[in-house]
């Protein structure tokens, strides 16, 4: 499916999870509407765009599964993120029960907040490899205490690109009274979304990563009995509005501001563009060769997989541990010396190398990897 794509065609692409890259016809369609912005842009930006924004979360919502009135469009999760956050009422010794595995601009935006108003982010530790699902949730719930007021968590964690067991871990904290806020950047359209299912407090997803919108295109949903809860990040017109819609909570997330929104608008392309190149049954196959890879490079490096070989645990990511003096060498090697654009990332005192399999990859591009990294062995460079 590469030439769907305007990647750089001498560049082997590994790297689908950081800030995804947008197909031909979607990349028409944000053109088109960056052109009607341009043509009329008060018309736009005041009847025209709202109208537009709205059939977006329409087809979005039917995508993940959810009332489209039950979520935003924003630029990105770290935006949602900020949002709910900064919102949410914690008290002195309050605790905020996490994992090891999180986004670090995430761990960051806790961090801050704990320490202004003097809660507890606690990044409970996760033992790596994770050995069963049972095992994995059980050392979780270790950091659990009676001050634990809300449980923050990636669907699919960043570093090790491990898809966690998120689905018994909202059911077990529900079962505890507590709120629920479920990082899902890089699920839209990399496995399968029912927010009706999963049934979260809060949840924030990107669309520019797996589903292939361009850049700046996430969405922040909170359940409908909390979205009162929830204060605008920017205020701007949305706030006391004078012509306020029947959703406060759209009033004061929205639109706060000029900016060109146009990313959103190509929402229902996007989804058309995987309905008409049969997505799910090649991100099944892409799923099947990401197992498969994650073997054959852990082999190669003397490393163990992350977790087991299923696809509880693996979706289009695969991410195994290597041992490298300087990471920022490495991963400007594997670009400048060999084309090769990966991930190559420090979490916890340790280097990661993250492959992703996309629609858009066939099985020369791990190859191609493959036979990089023998040489760098070979080497002594990794």
């Amino acid at each position: 499916m590469k030439e769907h794509f305007l990647l750089d065609s001498e560049t082997t692409f590994l790297n689908f999870g950081s800030f995804g890259a947008c197909p031909k016809p979607v990349f028409e369609a944000y053109h088109d509407f960056q052109v009607l912005l341009e043509k009329n842009p008060v018309q736009f930006i005041v009847k025209i765009g709202p109208e537009l924004v709205n059939e977006s979360r329409k087809a979005l919502a039917e995508f993940i599964d959810c009332d489209f009135k039950d979520f935003v469009f924003v630029q990105n999760p770290s935006y949602a993120v900020n949002a709910i956050v900064k919102s949410l009422k914690f008290e002195q010794g309050d605790e905020v029960l996490t994992t090891d595995l999180e986004y670090g601009a995430c761990d960051r935006t806790w961090n801050f907040y704990a320490k202004e108003r003097g809660f507890v982010y606690k990044r409970q530790p996760i033992s790596l490899p994770i050995q069963s699902k049972e095992a994995f949730l059980e050392e979780f719930w270790k950091g659990y205490s009676d001050k634990t007021k809300l449980v923050f968590i990636s669907q699919i964690t960043s570093a090790t690109g491990l898809i966690l067991p998120v689905k018994e871990i909202v059911e077990e904290a529900k079962k505890r009274g507590l709120l629920t806020f479920v990082d899902g950047a890089h699920v839209p359209a990399h496995i399968p979304l029912s927010l009706r299912d999963l049934n979260p407090d809060f949840y924030t997803g990107a669309c520019h990563k797996w589903m292939m919108t361009p850049k700046g295109s996430s969405f922040m949903y909170v359940r409908k009995e909390l979205q009162h809860l929830i204060d605008p990040l920017i205020v701007s017109w949305g706030y006391e509005a004078d012509y306020p819609t029947d959703s406060q909570f759209y009033d004061y997330h929205q639109f706060n501001g000029t900016r060109d929104f146009s990313a959103y608008l190509t929402i229902p392309s996007a989804i058309d563009f995987m309905q008409q190149n049969n997505w799910w049954g090649k991100t099944k196959f892409c799923n099947e060769q990401t197992i498969f890879w994650v073997q054959k490079l852990a082999d190669l490096l003397g490393t163990k997989p992350l977790a087991p070989l299923t696809s509880e645990f693996y979706g289009l990511l695969g991410s195994l541990e290597i041992k490298c003096d300087n990471p920022i060498d490495l991963k400007n090697t594997l670009y400048d010396e060999y084309r090769i654009e990966i991930p190559v990332m420090v979490h916890n005192g340790k280097t990661y190398l993250r492959f992703s399999y996309h629609p858009l990859n066939s099985e020369s591009d791990l190859v191609r990897l493959f036979e990089v990294l023998k040489e760098l062995k070979s080497k002594s460079l990794i």
